[in-house]
């Protein structure tokens, strides 16, 4: 059934392969040394709970009205029934003052990596968090800021930890953020600290891992130390790379974010480029990262605009429908199900701007959809470790086509990333079939032929051949 589609991926592939990578390295490869093929490797093995998680990142200072761990504790039911199962909490430690940003200043602008921010509450809190969401089945994660350091950082203390220009004086990461202190992992003294650190979060408050900030501004070398230490205290630990870096995933981590992914999917909805441009993406992707590697699908974080202001309303829910029906592990951010545009991105970062909890009385679809969508993955093999093979269609310039097939089941998704209807038909989808879409679903479905409304999306699992 598939295997016209089957050919034109591993085609593609093939081509990419030989071209993208000389071309991505060229500058950072010495004339006579092979880029590093990491699609030949296979990513690391990682817990079960990861390929079957929804992320939730949560930003605590927006995230309730007391913008804390209590508050966050108080929503762990909710949370539970909307289905997520991986909890991330933005840094939660004590926040520079000197050169700070705004109002109250950059979560990650870290005073004392080993501290925790009195606003947000105090040890006991934080293990009473931890110790509800582990009773709930909840996994959670903190994040990490390993490259940079707040200007009054207790680390000051070791000046010699810290990146200097040529006069001596220690400089920023990067132009932009005059509010932090770029850290220099050249010293040894730099990374034992680190590492205990490290460990130390995990051993004493029994988190499930990190999500580590700029994490391909961090040596390789020293993830991969860190984590071999890690997983010796808790070895089913996960850890979340802010990265789109195929070397990241050899060893150290277990999932990254699929910048370009977002990025391409943006230009699709915001530009009008082809839909089949997030399909070229994929296959790029597929062949330069390590074989089995897990990528965070997302369509809204802290860093961006608000999808809806990014996307639209309709759009956005398109834009959810691919995150969850692609592989890797889907990720939610901070009030979204409940349709939430409440900046929070530089300068809004930098601010208290709570979620709007109320804006679901206005946008009912994002709480229907978001909860539909996850119980569709949770129910659905496919959807959670099933291959990708991509399907044609006769307009790939709005629709995009692929299905899901692991031992148990075949699904195929078709999603209209425009904001026309589609009618016609998608190559490779000739069978019976059932619409499993979440408020759709039908006894059968009259495929390859079909029609999608505008920013519409149609799930199907096949019931035979013929």
């Amino acid at each position: 059934m598939y295997s016209d589609a089957r050919r034109i991926g591993l085609g593609l592939i093939a081509v990419l392969a030989l071209l993208a990578p000389a071309g991505a390295l060229a500058d950072a490869t010495p004339l006579d040394a092979a880029p590093r093929d990491y699609s030949r490797q296979a990513a690391r093995s990682s817990p079960a709970w990861l390929h079957d998680g929804v992320i939730y990142e949560i930003f605590p200072r927006a995230f309730s009205p007391s913008g804390d761990f209590a508050g966050v504790t108080a929503q762990l039911d909710r949370l539970q029934q909307l289905g997520v199962n991986i909890l991330w909490l933005m840094p939660i430690h004590p926040l520079g003052k000197l050169k700070g940003k705004g109002k109250i200043g950059s979560p990650y602008a870290v005073r004392d990596f080993y501290g925790l921010d009195p606003a947000y509450g105090t040890a006991a809190d934080l293990h009473r968090l931890i110790g509800e969401a582990h009773k709930r089945h909840l996994k959670v994660i903190i994040d990490m800021v390993a490259n940079h350091t707040a200007w009054d950082s207790v680390m000051m203390s070791h000046p010699d930890w810290y990146t200097h220009d040529a006069a001596g004086r220690i400089i920023p990461p990067n132009p932009d953020w005059t509010d932090v202190a770029d850290l220099d992992y050249r010293n040894p003294g730099l990374r034992h600290y680190m590492q205990d650190m490290l460990v130390h979060w995990i051993r004493d408050f029994d988190l499930d891992g990190f999500r580590c900030d700029f994490a391909a501004g961090v040596p390789t070398d020293f993830w991969e130390s860190a984590r071999a230490a890690l997983s010796h205290v808790k070895p089913d630990i996960i850890m979340l790379a802010e990265a789109d870096s195929p070397d990241l995933l050899s060893s150290a981590f277990d999932i990254d974010y699929s910048w370009k992914m977002y990025h391409t999917l943006t230009e699709v909805v915001q530009q009008g480029r082809p839909a089949s441009t997030v399909r070229d993406q994929w296959l790029a992707d597929a062949a330069q990262y390590p074989r089995g590697a897990l990528r965070m699908r997302f369509f809204d974080n802290h860093d961006q605009h608000r999808a809806i202001a990014q996307f639209g309303e309709p759009a956005a829910l398109a834009a959810s429908a691919l995150m969850f029906t692609l592989d890797g592990v889907p990720m939610l951010y901070n009030g979204i199900e409940a349709g939430d545009s409440t900046e929070s991105t530089a300068p809004a970062l930098f601010e208290k701007l709570p979620v709007f909890w109320q804006s679901a009385e206005i946008r009912p679809a994002f709480p229907r959809t978001i909860q539909q969508l996850i119980a569709l993955r949770t129910a659905h093999g496919a959807l959670r470790d099933g291959e990708v093979l991509w399907l044609h269609n006769s307009d790939e310039g709005r629709v995009l086509s692929y299905a899901r097939i692991d031992a148990g089941e075949s699904l195929l998704v078709a999603i209209n990333l425009s904001p026309a209807p589609f009618a016609g038909v998608v190559a490779g989808g000739e069978g019976r079939y059932e619409d499993i879409t979440p408020g759709h679903a039908t006894a059968g479905a009259n495929l390859p032929a079909l029609f999608l409304g505008p920013w519409e999306y149609r799930v199907y699992r096949r019931i035979s051949s013929q």
